[in-house]
């Protein structure tokens, strides 16, 4: 039997939902098999945080554990408290034939355990004699981190899930972070001849080095020199489908924002954002004697008022 889920997360039974799936995440990532190659002790720890966050990821499979009506397997406890399958002649069925028969116990179990009981009891009677009824296979979760760029746009990812087989994932454009993917019949396999599960892969989006996103829109801080600020001219700055050129006009100042129509994040069925380019003005590093000569003796340099709205504060 697995261990108890808690204790598999480092967690106590009080702990929120947030706090699960933060311990998941962080087991997860520490041990996933892709990080550690070759690492059985790493793989098997994978299975046992993922079968762990299997049962307390799910609101309602959690509800059902703490009350105890499935285990740390996910298979149903037993309803007709102390009745054990082989128990001994003077069991509460009365008379056996012997320890371990189960002959003609089929509908037993169907109504006081149900098909995963039965399943997990062995499925068979001493001369096995029945079988449990299909089952459903448990749903497998999967955490993915991808680039910035790939969750804008679109992208095909191999994973390697926890039993060792490799699955393409197809990240659809305009994903965003924490957003969950559901790959259908490819969980694990149902007992009795089941439908398989399901799995569902939580995507992380890392962040990128220059880009932010809001919602559909993309946020990105250019540079300009002071020349190109005082006199406008064109720049090249970059978008996630790659560069293009844009204006900075005459007398720009620090906090100018320029606005690229349609070239921010392409959701599904949905209309681009715009990419918002703020203009940020950078003088010379280590300083420039000429334009130092030039504020100096620059007669305009202090008649504007620029703190202006400091004043009654």
């Amino acid at each position: 039997m697995a261990r108890d889920p808690y204790t598999v997360l480092g967690l106590s039974p009080s702990a929120s939902d947030s706090e699960i799936r933060a311990s998941f995440r962080r087991l997860a990532k520490e041990h996933h098999p892709d990080r550690n190659p070759g690492d059985r002790r790493a793989e098997e720890k994978f299975k046992e945080v993922s079968a762990a966050f299997d049962i307390l990821g799910d609101p309602e499979r959690r509800r059902r554990f703490d009350r105890g009506e499935i285990d740390a397997d996910g298979r149903e406890r037993g309803r007709a408290g102390g009745f054990r399958p082989g128990a001994g002649r003077d069991g509460p069925f009365g008379a056996s034939e012997g320890p371990g028969d189960f002959s003609d116990l089929s509908d037993l179990f169907a109504d006081l355990f149900g098909a995963r009981s039965r399943e997990a009891a062995g499925g068979r009677g001493a001369g096995g004699g029945f079988r449990g009824a299909p089952i459903r296979g448990r749903d497998l979760r999967y955490r993915l981190e991808v680039d910035f760029i790939e969750a804008v746009r679109g992208a095909r990812k191999r994973v390697t899930m926890p039993d060792g087989r490799s699955l393409d994932v197809t990240i659809p454009s305009g994903l965003d972070d924490g957003q969950t993917l559901r790959l259908r019949g490819q969980g694990e396999p149902g007992p009795g001849g089941g439908p398989a599960g399901d799995v569902y892969v939580e995507v992380s989006v890392r962040p990128h080095r220059i880009f932010e996103r809001d919602g559909v829109d993309i946020h990105l801080e250019a540079p300009v020199t002071l020349k190109e600020a005082v006199l406008g001219g064109k720049i090249t700055v970059p978008t996630v489908d790659g560069d293009v050129s844009v204006t900075v006009p005459r007398g720009a100042n620090s906090g100018t924002v320029l606005r690229l129509r349609g070239r921010g994040v392409a959701a599904k069925d949905a209309p681009p954002g715009d990419q918002f380019v703020k203009l940020r003005i950078v003088l010379p590093e280590g300083g420039d004697a000429e334009l130092e000569d030039f504020v100096r003796s620059w007669s305009g340099g202090e008649q504007d008022a620029p703190r202006k709205h400091f004043a009654g504060v």
